[in-house]
């Protein structure tokens, strides 16, 4: 039995919903699920009744539920109570490609922030918080990934992706006539590449493999070129100049 399984039962008891709770709480729908078999099976109760049209906690849910949140805001008072403690120690910080520029000053009342230079992907920067060898992460985060690391997330913004394309229309296309490239490298590219083929998959747009890190820099407008269809960028953004060609 894990704290994180509480939190979970927490959120069903009050939203008697499963896909709203898995919402709530970042998680994929069928992990929720798993996650309260599980335990369940440790309990050795039943917590939940549930069909297809609806979820009800059983006698002894409700008899648990007052208990498991009282337990949960003991945990919460020794994270505080640890968190005062440890003030002077430094909070680790990965990112990926983009920060706060005004970070540091931001939380210099609240921690002592390092903010690691090691720069490196999304799903390396979660493996790295879930191994402890950094506190926290900027990063793009799957929800599946967060189950698989026993993470948590919060979100602190929406990025907007754009298609590029040769020519000077700056008009809307439709996601189905765009290409999104997908990359060899999956070291390097595994959370862009598994959000491109969801993203094809949803919209019908066109899958395209490359072998040369084309994501991002100058070989992505050479893709655009030869492509010659909107290309999705990806959330790094192109911080390369453009090089043009002649007529």
């Amino acid at each position: 039995m894990e704290l994180r399984q509480l939190r979970y039962f927490v959120a069903v008891a009050e939203e008697l919903y499963f896909g709203r709770a898995a919402v709530r709480l970042r998680i994929a729908g069928p992990s929720l699920s798993q996650q309260i078999k599980a335990l369940e099976r440790d309990l050795g109760v039943r917590l939940f009744d549930r069909d297809r049209r609806s979820v009800a906690l059983t006698p002894s849910g409700q008899a648990l539920l007052p208990q498991v949140r009282a337990l949960l805001e003991q945990a919460d008072e020794l994270r505080r109570s640890a968190a005062g403690m440890a003030a002077t120690e430094p909070v680790r910080l990965g990112y990926v490609s983009w920060r706060p520029p005004d970070l540091t000053a931001r939380v210099s009342g609240v921690a002592q922030l390092h903010v690691d230079a090691w720069v490196m992907p999304s799903h390396t920067q979660a493996g790295r918080v879930s191994d402890g060898s950094i506190d926290l992460a900027i990063c793009w985060v799957r929800a599946d990934d967060l189950a698989a690391h026993t993470l948590e997330a919060r979100l602190i913004g929406a990025d907007r992706l754009f298609a590029i394309s040769t020519g000077t229309g700056t008009s809307a296309v439709p996601a189905k006539d765009t290409s999104v490239l997908v990359d060899s490298d999956t070291a390097t590219w595994d959370s862009w590449n598994r959000y491109a083929e969801e993203f094809a998959r949803d919209t019908g747009a066109r899958v395209v493999r490359i072998d040369d890190g084309g994501i991002t820099g100058p070989a992505f407008f050479d893709h655009v070129r030869r492509l010659r269809r909107p290309v999705v960028n990806s959330p790094k953004g192109q911080t390369a100049p453009t090089r043009r060609r002649s007529a």
